[in-house]
C-alpha cells in the first residue's frame, strides 16, 4: 500500500515536487521498521506498563523474546509483528500529504521514527493492544482512529506548523499526473483487501465479509464523490473518482468488521458525499492541507468510526450491536469518546514534535528551493526531462544538475 500510496501523492503534486513526495513515502518503509523492531512494537503491544492502559512495556525491545515459534493466537508472532508493521509504516507515511511541496527531507527524516513511537505506538496500544479504549469498547476493526483518525490529525498538526504554500489560494495547484494517481488509487484498493481483510488473522467467513464490505464501500464511495461533483461542478473527474474510492475505504476502515453489506453501502457513500465537501475547508479555514489528508482521511475516519455505533451488527461483532439495529445508543458513546480523544492527543503531540524540529533544524524550504522545485533542490534530480503539462524543468537542468542546451531551454520556455 505504501507504494501505492507514493504513487497516488506523487501524481497529485506539482511535477516539480513529484520525486520528493514519492521518496518521504518510500523512507518511511525504512525508518518506521528500524523504529518499530527497536521498540515501537513493544510499545504497542506489550504488557501494558502501569496498568493504566496507556502503553505497553519494554519486555520485546528489539524483538527480544519472540522466536519463529513463538504464537500470536492462530498465527506466528513475527508474522503478526509484521502485519502491524505495515499500518504504522502506511499511517506515518499518510501525514506527508499534509505538508507537501515544502518540507525539509532531513526534517522529515527526523519527524517519521519519532512520530510512531511517541503517536502512533500510545495510540495502538490503546486500541488493539490492550489499552484503555479496547477496555472501553470502543470499536476499530482496522485502524479507523489508530491510522485514519491519528494520521488526519497529525496532517492538520503538520500543514499549522508549516504554514500555507507560497500561492496558496491564489494559484491553481492542480495534479500533474491523474494517470500515475489513478494507478496508485488501484494499488493502494488491492492493498486495502489485506489490510483489512487480513485483520481477521485467519482465512474465514469473517474476513470474507470484511472483504467484501471493503469493496462495496469503496464503489459506493467513488459513486458518492461523483454525485456531488455532478450537481455541483457539471462534470464528474477521475481526480473525484479517485478521491471517492479512498473516501469509501477510510471509512470502512474502523467499520468493515462490524456493519454487514447494507451497512457498508452506507458507510461508503456518507463519505464519498460528506468528504467531497470537507477537502474544501481548508481554502475557507486557511489551512494548507496540500493533498486532503484532513478532507479525507480525518473526516472519513470519524464518519466511518461513528458510524460502527449507529450500523453495527451482531453477526459481525459478536456482541455489540448500532443505535438503528437495535443496540441502543451505547456502543455509540463509546465511539464518540474514543474519536476525539485520539485525534486530540494526535494533533497535540504532533503540532509538538513538529514545532521542536522546526525549531532545531527548520522543516520548511527556503522560499527560492520551494518556487523552483524541491525535487531539485533536495534530491539533485527531476521526474521528467522536458516538463509535464507546461511546467518545464524550472532551473533548466536535467537530473543530477547536468544543464540543458539553449535551444532545449527554449523549447521548454515555449511550452
Amino acid at each position: 500500500m505504501t507504494p501505492g500510496l507514493a504513487l497516488f501523492y506523487g501524481g497529485m503534486v506539482r511535477a516539480k515536487s513529484t520525486l520528493n513526495m514519492i521518496m518521504m513515502s518510500l523512507v518511511s518503509v525504512a525508518l518506521v521498521t528500524v523504529s518499530w523492531l527497536a521498540v515501537g512494537y513493544s510499545l504497542a503491544f506489550g504488557h501494558d506498563l502501569g496498568g493504566l492502559g496507556l502503553i505497553g512495556g519494554f519486555e520485546h525491545v528489539g524483538l527480544k523474546g519472540i522466536t519463529p515459534e513463538t504464537p500470536h493466537g492462530h498465527v506466528p508472532a513475527l508474522l503478526f509483528v509484521t502485519f502491524q508493521l505495515t499500518f504504522a509504516i502506511l499511517t506515518t507515511a499518510l501525514i506527508s500529504g499534509a505538508i507537501a511541496d515544502r518540507a525539509r527531507f532531513s526534517a522529515w527524516m527526523v519527524f517519521v521514527p519519532v512520530w510512531a513511537l511517541l503517536v502512533y505506538a500510545p495510540i495502538a496500544h490503546w486500541v488493539w493492544g490492550g489499552g484503555w479504549i479496547s477496555d472501553l469498547g470502543a470499536l476499530d476493526y482496522a485502524g479507523g482512529l489508530v491510522v485514519e483518525i491519528a494520521s488526519g490529525a497529525s496532517g492538520l498538526a503538520m500543514a499549522l506548523v508549516l504554514g500555507p504554500r507560497i500561492g496558496f489560494r491564489k494559484e491553481a495547484m492542480r495534479p500533474h499526473n491523474l494517470p500515475m494517481v489513478l494507478l496508485g488509487v488501484g494499488l493502494l484498493w488491492f492493498g486495502w483487501f489485506g489490510f483489512n481483510a487480513g485483520s481477521a488473522l485467519s482465512a474465514n467467513g469473517t474476513a470474507a465479509a470484511v472483504f467484501l464490505n471493503t469493496l462495496v464501500a469503496g464503489c459506493t464511495g467513488l459513486l458518492g464523490w461523483l454525485l456531488v461533483e455532478q450537481r455541483r461542478d457539471g462534470h464528474p473527474t477521475t481526480f473525484g473518482a479517485a478521491s471517492g474510492v479512498v473516501a469509501g475505504l477510510v471509512a470502512i476502515t474502523p467499520s468493515c468488521g462490524s456493519v454487514d453489506v447494507l451497512g457498508a453501502l452506507a458507510v461508503g457513500l456518507a463519505a464519498g458525499v460528506i468528504c467531497s465537501y470537507a477537502v474544501g475547508w481548508k481554502h475557507r479555514l486557511g489551512y494548507d492541507d496540500s493533498l486532503d489528508v484532513v478532507g479525507v482521511h480525518l473526516v472519513g475516519g470519524v464518519i466511518g468510526t461513528l458510524l460502527i455505533g449507529l450500523l453495527a451488527v451482531r453477526s459481525m461483532t459478536g456482541g455489540a450491536s448500532g443505535l438503528i439495529t437495535g443496540g441502543g445508543g451505547l456502543q455509540l458513546g463509546k465511539q464518540a469518546i474514543a474519536v476525539p480523544v485520539v485525534g486530540l492527543f494526535a494533533f497535540t503531540v504532533t503540532f509538538a514534535v513538529g514545532k521542536l524540529i522546526d525549531k532545531l533544524m527548520g522543516f520548511r524550504v527556503s522560499a527560492e528551493d520551494e518556487t523552483s522545485g524541491i525535487d531539485l533542490a533536495l534530491h539533485a534530480e527531476s521526474a521528467y526531462e522536458h516538463g509535464v503539462n507546461g511546467h518545464a524543468n524550472p532551473l533548466g537542468r536535467l537530473g543530477h544538475g547536468a544543464p540543458l542546451g539553449l535551444a532545449a531551454q527554449q523549447q521548454e520556455q515555449g511550452a
